[in-house]
């Protein structure tokens, strides 16, 4: 249910269809919007498309049903077949409970696809000396980190690899329904995210906690549970379970950062530090020391869509932050960029910031703020747009009267990312940086961030022609 376009519901396929299942697809979704991923399975010549709708029957008669992590958990066909007693899963849920390795659960709102990319990447550097534990063999990376298989590589997945999964709050759900987690779990922050299907903070931060409070405590080899003690309900929670009988409770924060690892540290911004605090928690625990992450850490590289630089032309930096579709990771991109302390004629503000999308109910109070102090033009376009210039307007419009106003944010509206990227254009002089940085999902006007970060990456290239 849900064969989707960030390759899970591929993996499931192919695994199903591998195993001598006979497969049925549904999803809401057209075969032209699917195209992509039914190119990737169309080898298995007996699967069913029941495409543009959901049936029933579909769901009445079926032996397993594996359901997308997209699909909320009260959805009316997952409400029936349950009533019917059907045997309900999920991708995830099948990896946990088929993987003999030990998996490394990270989690967040913010940061947690770099925090476990550079989580793999340290511990692959040194994956030829001994690992704490065991003589490890390799170093998987996947989960919600996007494409990457999890299911078709359990074969190839030895007892003593480490696997790393970046975890959405959706995937965790699925997990708690088998009162399964990670054995080291690892929490980058939390501030709101997915009020659209959660309804409160409190409510997605119950779903992000199954990551702690369904980790399996022994004493012989207690979980591990890692915290971020510069965030509020981290901190919070690390004090809730420290005391843990067959639970071991670390905790992270970015000064714990050395001023010699972060020379050889390339990625811009505080949060990027605090994403490097958290990854070397979790290899210090497995015996890495800092001479070995200092020699390493250089060869990492930004992740497509997060702060990726894409070009300089004529002097304008153009970065691509797609995966930012919260205020508080765009936020956090802004301030990744060092500003003069006094933004006049003499050092004016430098960036441009390309934001709005899809409206998951989140306020916007302090991205604006944040524009409004950092931003010399905002270009907003989608369902948000005018959200997040009221959210600018409102901090310009409360300044005090003795403030120098010449260099005011300035907001554009527009109707297309195209028209966005070709505004930044004109506004842009040699100095600045240009920032898709959306603070929104991207499901009003792209498939998915990636979808859009691409988009962006095309447009920004046909500048330089």
């Amino acid at each position: 249910m849900g064969l989707g376009r960030f390759g899970g519901g591929v993996d499931v396929v192919k695994f199903a269809a591998g195993a001598g299942a006979k497969v049925i697809i549904t999803d809401l979704a057209s075969a032209e919007q699917l195209s992509d991923s039914i190119k990737q399975i169309e080898e298995f010549a007996d699967i069913e498309y029941h495409l543009d709708s959901h049936d029933v029957s579909d769901f009445e008669l079926a032996d397993i049903i594996v359901v997308n992590p997209a699909v909320a958990p009260d959805n009316k066909f997952v409400k029936l077949a349950r009533q019917k007693g059907k045997f309900i899963t999920s991708q995830i849920g099948i990896f946990f409970e088929l993987c003999a390795a030990t998996i490394i659960g990270i989690t967040g709102a913010n940061g947690k696809s770099t925090t476990a990319a550079l989580t793999a990447h340290l511990l692959r550097a040194v994956q030829d000396s001994r690992l704490r534990g065991n003589d490890r063999k390799n170093i998987w990376l996947s989960g919600n980190i996007g494409n990457e298989p999890l299911l078709t590589i359990l074969d190839q997945i030895g007892a003593n690899d480490l696997v790393v999964l970046e975890l959405s709050s959706f995937q965790i759900e699925q997990l708690a329904q088998i009162q399964k987690a990670p054995h080291i779990a690892l929490l980058t922050n939390l501030t709101p995210n997915h009020l659209d299907r959660y309804g409160t903070f409190a409510n997605y931060c119950a779903a992000k906690e199954n990551i702690f409070k369904f980790q399996k405590l022994d004493e012989n080899s207690p979980a591990v549970s890692i915290f971020n003690t510069e965030d509020k309900v981290s901190e919070e929670w690390f004090e809730k379970y420290k005391s843990d009988a067959g639970r071991s409770c670390i905790k992270f924060a970015t000064d714990d950062v050395s001023e010699e690892i972060r020379k050889q540290f390339g990625l811009p911004g505080r949060a990027n530090l605090s994403n490097l605090a958290a990854a070397i928690a979790v290899v210090w625990y497995f015996g890495v020391k800092d001479e070995q992450i200092k020699k390493h850490l250089s060869e990492f590289k930004a992740l497509p869509h997060r702060l990726e630089l894409v070009a300089e032309i004529n002097g304008v930096r153009w970065y691509n932050d797609s995966k930012a579709t919260t205020p508080e990771s765009a936020i956090a991109s802004l301030e990744a960029f060092e500003q003069p302390a006094r933004c006049d004629a003499v050092a004016p503000r430098r960036i441009i910031i390309i934001a709005g999308g899809y409206d998951k109910n989140i306020p916007f109070d302090e991205f604006g703020k944040k524009i409004a102090q950092k931003a010399k033009a905002a270009i907003l376009l989608g369902q948000t747009a005018q959200k997040i210039a009221e959210a600018i307007n409102k901090t310009q419009d409360t300044r005090p009267q003795t403030q120098d106003l010449r260099h005011k944010t300035r907001v554009k509206f527009v109707k297309s990312l195209a028209e966005a990227v070709q505004m930044a254009e004109e506004i842009a002089v040699g100095g600045d940086v240009v920032l898709l940085s959306p603070a929104c999902a991207s499901y009003d006007m792209f498939d998915n961030f990636e979808y859009r970060g691409r988009e962006f990456v095309k447009l920004v290239k046909e500048i330089s022609r």
